[in-house]
């Protein structure tokens, strides 16, 4: 089965459903046992994420049994899932949420992403907001916009190019090395403002309508970044990789800058690491 138009709907309902039967019920409620740490304190893993990733990988290999589906709780289980993405003809890529410390901190704000990819190209991406009930979603070459709960669609659009220093954005320095760490932390105080979410998923809904300027990543994982980077491209913003390549699904590292468009994104390339 083909991927079109009618599928993004599709599995954007999916990424609901599982919000609605799995996640939701769990927020502000978890037990003890329902949480546990992956890599560190801050890096969680709930009942929730592994069982609404379930869900939506069984509906995607019900609708389309060929297409390669990469979950993160499946990935941290068994990295080796990962290899193949950036050649397989269909591929989905599931966030089942984005901000899980977040969510196990009855914080509201996380989401459930999607990415999918074929023949090696992003070609959509939905970020579902479950508390919100909303959804932002793109298409290569057809634009970004949100849908929301009501049916109505507004269309997403980054925000206008202004200088460093009345832009707001967010450096994700806590995953670089020293002396890189300290001069992007202090380089950052060149711009107007800053937010810090743990959360890729509202991270990208800020940039994309146009709240916000810039982010910079340094930890690149598809589930984290495939969907919000291209729903950023095709709302008008600029996307690449720190040393300025072109950002594909095969990434997992090099470190992501997202910027409204291409002269916003080399200013922050220079001054962000400026001596």
């Amino acid at each position: 089965m083909a991927f079109d138009d009618r599928a993004i709907d599709w599995l954007a309902d999916l990424l609901a459903e599982a919000a609605t039967t799995e996640i939701m019920p769990r927020f502000r409620r978890l037990g003890e046992g329902d949480v546990r740490q992956k890599t560190s304190a801050a890096d969680l893993v709930t009942e929730a994420d592994v069982n609404a990733e379930r869900l939506i990988t069984a509906g995607l290999r019900e609708r389309y049994p060929d297409a390669m589906v990469v979950g993160e709780e499946a990935c941290s289980d068994n990295p080796a899932l990962l290899s193949g993405l950036g050649d397989a003809a269909l591929a989905f890529v599931i966030d089942p949420i984005d901000g899980t410390f977040n969510f196990a901190s009855g914080v509201p704000l996380f989401g459930v992403m999607a990415g999918v990819v074929v023949n090696g190209e992003t070609v959509a991406g939905i970020i579902h907001d479950p508390v919100g009930k909303d959804w932002l979603i793109g298409a290569k070459g057809a634009g970004s916009h949100i849908r929301h709960a009501h049916g109505a669609l507004e269309k997403a659009r980054v925000a206008a190019p202004v200088p460093m220093s009345q832009m707001t954005g967010a450096v994700s320095w806590q995953f670089l090395e020293e002396p890189e760490r300290s001069r992007l932390a202090r380089n950052q105080t060149k711009t107007l403002s800053q937010f810090a979410y743990r959360c890729a998923a509202h991270e990208y809904r800020l940039l994309a309508s146009g709240h916000a300027h810039f982010v910079l990543y340094n930890k690149l994982m598809p589930w984290d970044h495939l969907a919000g980077a291209l729903i950023h491209q095709e709302a008008g913003g600029h996307v690449a990789r720190v040393d300025g390549s072109a950002y594909v699904p095969s990434h997992v590292d090099g470190g992501l800058l997202v910027a409204p468009d291409k002269h916003s994104w080399e200013e922050l390339r220079r001054e962000l690491w400026a001596e």
